[in-house]
């Protein structure tokens, strides 16, 4: 119970920020938890860009390394950047109270992330930076307007720019968002960056329940023994009853 409020006070501000973007329309994001080669990927991603910041403290080391076939002493050289051991959660090295100075507030731990806001939230989220010279950033996103993050992805995606389109309404003529475009000078292409960022919401879907496999495949043994205690049950009913009668 204690950690199960912990969680909820850490993920207060993240429900706060799920309000951003009401009725955008989001893109859906077609992740695998099966995909054991786009969870490694997406476990890159997360501690290189965005581990400085977020933690997921419900997580060990060792536990993702396991789960997604990553040898341990791969994780320790090239995936834990704070000194931890491999059997420690997974929290980064930032001070809460430093975090709020910078940014306005402690960024959000992300183990839960995707169950509070949804993959296809993140994905559209990551997907959904411009510039905006008048934010302390120098970023805006559709789905998170007057976010207080910086696009961290910016380098691999390359310099987002927000285009209009005019649509009439009220018989006026008024200028909308209409799509986001690099201007090319990332790392990666259109196609690259988006099998990024899904491989990134991948693990943080992962991270939310990394037993949500193992717990489908357990269903359907517990649906099986269902329907055949099931017939069981009927047919001693059956022969119960004629005994009565």
């Amino acid at each position: 119970m204690k950690k199960m409020i912990i969680a909820l006070f850490t993920l207060l501000p993240a429900f706060a920020m799920a309000a951003g973007g009401e009725g955008l329309k989001l893109d859906k994001a077609h992740y695998d938890l099966a995909d054991k080669v786009s969870l490694q990927r997406g476990a890159t991603t997360f501690m290189n860009y965005c581990f400085g910041c977020h933690s997921t403290q419900y997580q060990r080391y060792n536990r993702v390394a396991q789960d997604l076939s990553i040898p341990e002493d791969l994780m320790r050289e090239n995936l834990i950047f704070t000194g931890a051991k491999s059997g420690e959660l997974m929290k980064n090295a930032v001070a809460e109270k430093e975090a709020a100075k910078w940014f306005g507030a402690p960024p959000p731990d992300l183990t839960l992330v995707a169950r509070v806001r949804g993959a296809d939230w993140i994905y559209t989220y990551l997907r959904s930076f411009y510039v905006d010279p008048s934010r302390p950033f120098g970023v805006n996103n559709l789905v998170f307007p007057a976010v207080g993050m910086p696009h961290v992805l910016e380098p691999l995606q390359g310099t987002p720019r927000l285009h209009y389109a005019t649509e009439v309404v009220n018989g006026e003529e008024v200028k909308v968002p209409h799509s986001i475009v690099s201007d090319g000078n990332g790392e990666l292409s259109t196609e690259e960056y988006d099998q990024t960022v899904l491989d990134l919401v991948n693990f943080l879907v992962y991270s939310g329940e990394p037993v949500q496999l193992e717990r489908e495949r357990m269903g359907f043994w517990v649906l099986g023994f269902i329907v055949i205690f099931f017939i069981f049950t009927v047919l001693l009913k059956k022969e119960y009853w004629r005994d009565v009668h």
